[in-house]
């Protein structure tokens, strides 16, 4: 397999497109009150006391509230693979917002994420970004880039797992984008078994362009961990392929049966 965009189907959820309208603006409001209500207060009275790392255990509710107030529901599977004693690199697809938080709360580690800089600009959430290591990587700007990854490097170094989408961004409904090497890096320097990771039908329930959130399941799959232990830079594209096939073949089994050949996958 190589590192180019796929095309996979995608379940049509059933329910009423303007049930989904105001679910999907409902979400939004919920997340707006989590952050003023609870947020804001929060990272106030942890910054003062100086025990920003505090913040953990809210944020952590506080995903998993909204996801709930989205009217999802997580399943996860795969969990059984990990060492509860190993820091991983977890290697996710990325097609809706609903991906951060069910990455963020569902693998059973304390870990980091990183996000892209916009983020940094919204009200409350881009400050209390620093407080649970939600890094802002600016991809337009190499050195800033390097000077993430560079903390994310100390993220791990202090014990905790992290988490990339590998896109880069969200996809569209269906697709699997082209996978970026900054995770794959940061894995071969910390020597950090890589798990890849398939979200499945958060691109029906909330996607990309849509305007439309649907109550449903979402599916979160713990692949088997790829070490990297005696891996160097120049393996990095090998263990990039080696974790793209691995949520490519994941995702084809939730592919609809309308596809014949075998493959959910269409290369683009």
């Amino acid at each position: 397999m190589d590192n180019t965009k796929l095309i996979f189907p995608v379940d049509r959820p059933h329910g009423s497109r303007l049930a989904a309208k105001l679910r999907y603006w409902w979400c939004w409001v919920a997340a707006s009150v989590l952050l003023l209500v609870v947020g804001t207060p929060a990272l106030i009275f942890l910054w003062l006391i100086d025990r920003r790392i505090w913040l953990y255990p809210v944020a952590f509710w506080g995903a998993k509230t909204w996801l709930r107030a989205c009217g999802t529901t997580v399943r996860v599977s795969g969990a059984e693979r990990l060492d509860p004693d190993v820091s991983y690199v977890f290697a996710s697809n990325h097609r809706s917002y609903l991906d951060t938080a069910t990455l963020f709360i569902n693998t059973g580690k304390r870990m980091g994420l990183v996000a892209k800089k916009e983020l940094l600009k919204a009200p409350i959430l881009g400050q209390g970004m620093g407080f649970v290591n939600i890094i802002a990587i600016d991809r337009s700007n190499p050195e800033r880039a390097l000077r993430s990854m560079e903390r994310a490097r100390e993220v791990m170094e202090a014990g905790f797992s992290f988490g990339v989408f590998v896109e880069g961004t969200r996809a569209m409904p269906g697709e699997l984008l082209p996978f970026k090497k900054g995770a794959f890096h940061l894995a071969v320097q910390m020597q950090a078994p890589i798990v890849p990771v398939a979200i499945k039908h958060t691109d029906a329930l909330m996607g990309k362009r849509t305007g439309l959130a649907y109550r449903g399941e979402i599916e979160m799959v713990l692949l088997d961990p790829i070490p990297t232990k005696g891996r160097t830079p120049d393996d990095v594209m090998e263990l990039l392929l080696a974790t793209r096939a691995a949520i490519a073949d994941e995702l084809a089994l939730s592919a609809t049966a309308s596809l014949a050949t075998g493959s959910a996958s269409v290369p683009v």
